[in-house]
């Protein structure tokens, strides 16, 4: 099987362009970074849990993942100053089209009663949001090794002149929109 980056440029980048009308290859939708974050808050005093969170990521990824830490003190959420708070791993190039490819081929349809992304998770600009609320749908995670679950937020940036031609993008990639009622 071919990879994702080579079906794109081989593939889809003319498809794209003639269906389009684009007058060059730098005018054809293109996927920028992968993001993918998680929040920690409710392990901040556990080491030992962030700890475990960070290799998961990183072992979904193929990328170790940055520990954002609080700027600000909130004591009605026990929070100080320098605690870490969240995750963030950006993924580009070739990793990152790994892991669409695996998102779209083997983590999504291993989602229990999967009907599809929802469209409406793109904004004005083209950039497409979707939300996980159990990490262990990934093939690499060993269900007897779970000690905390937790959910993964995946913001793909796409360079499109709008959000019609960002989904036009991800549909030849073969994301699964929810189908339109008529």
């Amino acid at each position: 099987m071919d990879k994702l980056n080579k079906i794109y440029q081989d593939k889809l980048v003319p498809e794209l362009k003639k269906e389009l009308k684009c007058s060059n290859i730098f005018e054809v939708p293109k996927i920028e970074k992968v993001v993918v974050s998680t929040g920690i808050g409710d392990f901040k005093e556990d080491k030992a849990a962030v700890e475990r969170i960070t290799a998961e990521i990183a072992r979904l990824t193929g990328a170790k993942p940055k520990t954002n830490l609080s700027t600000k003190a909130v004591s009605a959420f026990k929070l100080r100053i320098g605690q870490p708070v969240g995750l963030t791993t950006t993924l580009r190039n070739e990793r990152m089209y790994d892991f669409i490819s695996k998102l779209v081929n083997v983590t999504l349809p291993r989602i229990r009663d999967f009907r599809g992304v929802a469209t409406s998770s793109f904004d004005n600009q083209g950039n497409f949001s979707i939300g996980i609320r159990d990490y262990s749908i990934f093939p690499e995670v060993k269900y007897e090794e779970i000690k905390e679950t937790f959910g993964l937020e995946i913001n793909i940036k796409i360079k499109a002149r709008n959000k019609e031609e960002a989904k036009m993008l991800l549909v030849k990639l073969g994301f699964p929109f929810k189908k339109e009622r008529s």
